[in-house]
């Protein structure tokens, strides 16, 4: 089969997308219940904090407990959790109480495959696709935290932060040197705008997980990628927030996570940013 895989493109891409697929299901599991283990967490230290005795709780973490409808308690059998196929087959709905399903399941695991068979095909049988992957995950599973809870939980951030480092150790997406310097600028970018915005307005413009974000795409893609990561993602920003606002769904008070147009800079440097900052420096 590595054989193959090596030799047929086509048959390398399918069974990552597939795979893609799977991690796309399992990724669905980290964003429902990331936040609530954290929210878990912090309950804890506050009552130890506060020096009350800390009530033992059922365990919840990724792997346990076994996973539910949140309406009725039906416990989903392994061939409800087959990607996109099971809510198809479901026709979005609950086995037992037909309660919907959240649309965004299957679109979390199209997603993760689409762009799981991108990877596989722009950078080809090369240990850089395994990495890419991880990243890739890690941004698909970030934004959508973000887009639920407003935050950016330092259990992905934090680790993705170092992984780029070891991962350009060889070269891989850029130089050591670029990783580290990328890590660091990527933080103190945007902690010196957060702090420059709350001396000017008195009000926070953004949280502390975009810092450490944008330090791992740092980290990953090196400190010259920095400014276009941050350019298309504030355009981008910019631009759904206005749109939200002229539709009369947002109002112009209301914090938007930047955690996901973060991620989608991110995701357009992966792939194209070299070519798009020998493009723009070309033009002078």
């Amino acid at each position: 089969m590595i054989t193959q895989l090596q030799e047929s493109a086509t048959f390398f891409i399918t069974l990552t997308a597939i795979f893609g697929l799977m991690i796309g299901s399992f990724l669905n599991v980290v964003i429902y219940r990331m936040p609530k283990m954290m929210e878990r967490s912090w309950q804890r230290q506050c009552a130890e904090l506060r020096g009350e005795p800390v009530e033992a709780m059922p365990v919840f973490n990724l792997a346990a407990p076994r996973s539910v409808c949140p309406h009725c308690g039906h416990k989903i059998a392994f061939w409800e959790n087959i990607p996109v196929l099971s809510y198809l087959l479901l026709r979005g709905r609950c086995l037992e109480c037909r309660s919907p399903i959240s649309v965004r399941y299957p679109i979390i695991e199209v997603v993760t495959g689409i762009a799981s068979g991108f990877v596989a095909w722009h950078f080809g049988w090369d240990w850089l696709t395994a990495a890419a992957l991880v990243f890739v995950w890690a941004l698909i599973a970030l934004a959508a935290i973000d887009i639920d809870t407003h935050l950016l939980p330092d259990d992905i951030t934090l680790p993705l932060m170092w992984l780029g480092i070891l991962v350009n150790m060889q070269t891989g997406f850029t130089n050591l040197q670029s990783a580290v310097i990328g890590a660091v600028a990527g933080y103190l970018s945007l902690w010196a705008v957060y702090w420059i915005f709350k001396l000017i307005t008195g009000k926070e413009g953004m949280g502390y997980g975009d810092f450490k974000l944008l330090a791992a795409i740092g980290a990953w893609l090196g400190w010259s990628i920095l400014p276009l990561v941050i350019l298309l993602s504030s355009l981008v920003g910019a631009v759904v927030g206005v749109g939200l606002i002229i539709a009369a769904k947002l109002h112009k008070d209301i914090m938007i996570p930047f955690g996901p147009y973060l991620a989608g800079g991110a995701l357009i440097a992966l792939f194209w940013g070299q070519e798009i900052n020998h493009a723009y420096f070309g033009l002078f």
